[in-house]
């Protein structure tokens, strides 16, 4: 997302402490929510309550919240959870039995003043698509459907912050892949700032611009998502993004015949199995360290369709018989090689090189969503398309 963008939307302030018998929430946080900010992080380390103290549902928290030049809290004030208009999406559906889909749809959208309402009720329905389900009860809904009506429940309450606690948690992956694009419209079209807490790094990828890390109670970083995600000193943090880069990209057309989608960024092209995207749509692209190689002379005739010159600007710091390498390829770029290599090849900060990227490196992992490769591989191997009934 524009460094411009980002100045202009709404600020989170956090400076929290919580204390449970066997926890510690002691959060800092300042950051500004332009589309999906996730809060990422392992299981324990203190996400849903740093977003239930946001959302005032935690009144031992102490210290101070604001959003958008508001103080929601500090050691004089507290405004209670429906003061502060937040949208709140939970693991479970939490729908109410006695309604319909529609009276669900409704309820926080009929209590909210016609002058502070910012969605008509049309539009959220036809972007979750929700049309055919309006009569129906709640009992008779799937867990992706309760899970939609949810979501379309939460931005009808008509909220300046929409808040996310894994809300994907409680469906297999064939159901995850049928809610994400709805999440997506709703960051893209209605443009809602959004915290989404996910331990899941394919959800983060796909969704995110922005990312939090917590870990032991305490925020350790927060930023854009492909600042935070390049800095090797969060890598303990990060875990599963395996010292990887996440670059902002583009994409940039399709060639069809040979089932290859090009994506664009500041330092070229790239290149990978066709993804299910508009042209000029923008996307995360994970890169992981151990899928990078490292040349000083381009290659001749190679497999390899990912080539892109660069310059080394960092070193890891020693790593036994592995060493991180970072690369600058008009976006930061993390090589995985063994050490020999770095002393053989004599890398050094301002060595101009080539990273090299198989195009099959680019996958669901890479996307956080399936790509051409990942589709023939399960019709091969007998499985339902990801995100098909």
């Amino acid at each position: 997302m524009p460094a411009a963008e980002r100045a202009g939307a709404p600020r989170l302030e956090a400076d929290l402490v919580l204390d449970r018998r066997d926890f510690r929430l002691e959060a800092s946080l300042d950051v500004r929510l332009s589309g999906v900010t996730a809060v990422f992080g392992p299981s324990g380390c203190g996400k849903t309550t740093l977003l239930r103290a946001i959302a005032g549902l935690e009144r031992d928290a102490r210290g101070r919240i604001a959003f958008d030049g508001t103080t929601w809290q500090d050691d004089r004030t507290f405004i209670p959870t429906r003061e502060r208009r937040t949208g709140l999406v939970f693991q479970d559906a939490r729908l109410f039995s006695h309604l319909t889909v529609k009276g669900n749809i409704l309820y926080g959208h009929r209590r909210t003043p016609a002058g502070e309402r910012l969605f008509p009720p049309e539009t959220v329905i036809r972007l979750m698509d929700l049309e055919p389900l309006l009569g129906r009860r709640v009992s008779s809904l799937s867990g992706g459907e309760r899970q939609r009506v949810s979501l379309a429940r939460a931005v009808l309450a008509n909220p300046r912050l929409l808040l996310m606690d894994e809300p994907l948690a409680s469906l297999d992956q064939d159901r995850k892949e049928d809610i994400l694009p709805f999440i997506e419209r709703l960051a893209g079209e209605l443009r809602i700032p959004t915290l989404y807490v996910s331990h899941e790094i394919d959800e983060v990828v796909r969704l995110a611009s922005n990312l939090v890390l917590v870990s032991e109670g305490r925020v350790v970083a927060s930023g854009p998502i492909e600042e935070v995600s390049n800095r090797f000193d969060l890598r303990s943090y990060a875990g599963r993004l395996d010292a990887g880069s996440i670059i902002r990209m583009r994409v940039a057309g399709h060639d069809e015949e040979t089932g290859i989608t090009h994506f664009a960024f500041d330092g070229g092209e790239l290149v990978g199995p066709r993804v299910d995207m508009p042209q000029g749509a923008e996307v995360n692209l994970r890169i992981r360290s151990r899928d990078v190689a490292v040349a000083l002379d381009r290659p001749g005739r190679t497999s390899i369709l990912n080539v892109l010159p660069g310059t080394v600007t960092e070193i890891g710091p020693n790593d036994g018989p592995q060493a991180h390498v970072l690369i600058d390829v008009g976006a930061p770029l993390w090589a995985r090689i063994m050490r020999r290599s770095v002393d053989e090849l004599a890398l050094a900060p301002g060595r101009p090189v080539y990273a090299l990227i198989k195009a099959v490196a680019v996958d669901r992992r890479s996307l956080g969503r399936p790509t051409a490769m990942d589709l023939s591989l399960a019709e091969r191997d007998g499985a339902p398309k990801p995100g098909s009934e």
